[in-house]
């Protein structure tokens, strides 16, 4: 609301100030990147000032810790690490989506199905499944096999959830649209629920791998000594905690490129309509 004034002249109208933090809003609004940035550089100055005050002997300065990163990258130690990590997250991950889209797509179905199966997995998902993974090792040791079956634990509920919420919700419009062309119930399925319910299954696929990379983590760190849950427990042994902080952030880094780079392929191939809004 504008006020306005009459001293010793005509009417002039008085515009208030504009204040920085309306200023900063609309710049960090018009630009989400720089905003990010502001974000991660606050954080990074955070951690470098509680390291050298030091909040604790264990916890490195942010400098010495991406030093660690950029020299455990250059020797070769991360690469080889992730090289072992990887080989049973992949597996896991390619074994859980074709079980878990299969079975998702069954139950959203079939009512008997998920009569049958969908209280399981309902169950799994809730359960502390990371509790049970050193009980693993009694029946499959401490191989490549207790990996898998550690990625597969937790990413295979929630795969198969995602994907049976999404054919169950496919829109009603659309497959009564269908009947009243005479498609016959495979036209229906094939044309009209599975394409309609994809990005919900896409984006379950999508929680799968970040949960799949959690169960392949653990597993590493409580069954078998490789990959860079190795490195984490070593670092740690032996006191080097710029290095065991590296691969932790190495674990956050690897992860949220994955599920950045899905998420863009989704919005892109999947949903196209969120691109444009």
């Amino acid at each position: 609301m504008m006020a306005s004034s009459q001293v010793n002249g005509p009417v002039r109208a008085v515009h208030p100030p504009v204040g920085w933090g309306l200023s900063l809003g609309r710049l960090f609004t018009s630009h989400p990147i720089a905003t990010r940035m502001v974000s991660l550089g606050l954080f990074f100055l955070i951690w470098e000032i509680a390291g050298r005050v030091p909040i604790s002997y264990a916890f490195p300065t942010f400098l010495d810790t991406l030093y660690a990163f950029a020299t455990m990258l250059l020797d070769g130690s991360l690469v080889l690490a992730y090289g072992s990590t990887l080989q049973p997250l992949i597996i896991g991950i390619v074994i859980s989506g074709v079980v878990g889209v299969g079975l998702g797509i069954v139950m959203g179905l079939s009512r008997k199905a998920e009569w049958l199966v969908a209280p399981l997995f309902i169950v799994l998902q809730s359960a502390p499944m990371a509790a049970l993974i050193p009980l693993i090792t009694f029946v499959y040791g401490i191989g490549l096999t207790a990996k898998i079956l550690a990625v597969v634990m937790l990413a295979l509920p929630v795969i198969v959830l995602n994907g049976y919420k999404a054919v169950r919700n496919a829109n009603p419009s659309l497959v009564a649209m269908c009947r009243s062309f005479q498609g016959t119930r495979f036209q229906q399925i094939t044309k009209i629920i599975i394409p309609d319910a994809s990005p919900v299954i896409f984006a379950g696929l999508r929680l799968g791998l970040a949960a799949g990379f959690i169960g392949v983590i653990l597993a590493e760190l409580l069954i078998t000594p490789t990959g860079i849950g190795d490195l984490i427990t070593y670092h740690r042994s032996v006191a080097n905690y710029a290095e065991m902080y590296a691969a932790v952030v190495s674990i956050i880094l690897v992860s949220t490129l994955t599920l950045t780079a899905l998420e863009a392929f989704e919005v892109r191939v999947l949903r196209p309509e969120k691109k444009r809004g």
